[in-house]
C-alpha cells in the first residue's frame, strides 16, 4: 500500500510538472496579447538586501511590449517590435537598442516573443507555494543569466523568476492578469519627452 500511495504521489508530482510545460507552450501559442500588474523584488547574492518596485506589465506579439514601472521610481521600458527603449523619469533621459540586440533569449522574450522553444529549452521544476514552475534555459549561451523561471497557478501566468550572471535573484509576481485583451498600438510606441537625453546603442 505504501509503494502504491509513493507511486501515485510520483504520477500526480510528475503531472502537474508536465502540465507546468504545457501551460508555457499554451502561454506562447495562444496568448497573443495581455495586460498584468506586478511587484518586484530582487534580491542581493548574499540575500540580505532586497528592493522592491511595482508597475504594469502589457504586451502584443510578436515582440511588442511595455513594462511601466511606479514605485519607487518612474521607469518605462518599451519594445515597438523594431527597437527597445528604456526612460528613466528621474534622469529624464531614454536609451535604445536594436531589438533584435537587446531581446534575444531575455525573460522578455520569453513573455512576448513567438517561438519560445526555439530559443528556450523548457524542463519542470517542483511546485511551489500553489505556483506550478517551468526552468527555461537559454539554448544560445547568455553569461548575463544563470537561470530564468516561469510560474503558473492553474493556466494563468503568476510570477517570473531570474538569476543574473552575479546571483542577484529578481522576482516578478503577476497580479490582475488579462489574457487575450486589445492592447492600444500607442502603447508599444515611444515618443521622447520634451528635453530629454537620447543614448542610441
Amino acid at each position: 500500500m505504501k509503494k502504491l500511495l509513493c507511486s501515485l504521489a510520483v504520477l500526480i508530482a510528475s503531472a502537474a510538472h508536465a502540465d507546468a510545460v504545457d501551460a508555457l507552450r499554451e502561454f506562447g501559442r495562444d496568448v497573443k496579447s495581455g495586460k498584468a500588474n506586478f511587484t518586484q523584488t530582487v534580491t542581493s547574492p548574499d540575500g540580505k538586501r532586497k528592493k522592491v518596485s511595482s508597475g504594469s506589465f502589457e504586451f502584443q506579439r510578436p515582440n511588442q511590449f511595455r513594462f511601466a514601472y511606479a514605485k519607487p521610481f518612474e521607469q518605462v521600458i518599451v519594445a515597438d517590435g523594431t527597437k527597445v527603449w528604456i526612460y528613466d523619469a528621474d534622469l529624464n533621459q531614454a536609451s535604445s537598442r536594436k531589438l533584435a540586440e537587446a531581446l534575444g533569449a531575455t525573460p522578455a522574450a520569453l513573455l512576448a516573443g513567438t517561438n519560445i522553444e526555439r530559443d528556450f529549452a523548457l524542463k519542470a521544476q517542483p511546485s511551489e507555494g500553489g505556483i506550478d514552475w517551468v526552468q527555461a534555459t537559454p539554448k544560445q549561451a547568455d553569461s548575463t543569466i544563470q537561470s530564468l523561471k516561469l510560474g503558473f497557478r492553474t493556466k494563468e501566468l503568476a510570477a517570473m523568476e531570474i538569476v543574473d550572471g552575479f546571483g542577484q535573484r529578481s522576482r516578478l509576481d503577476f497580479s490582475a492578469v488579462q489574457a487575450n485583451v486589445p492592447v492600444a498600438a500607442e502603447r508599444f510606441q515611444f515618443k521622447l519627452p520634451a528635453g530629454a537625453d537620447l543614448i542610441e546603442q
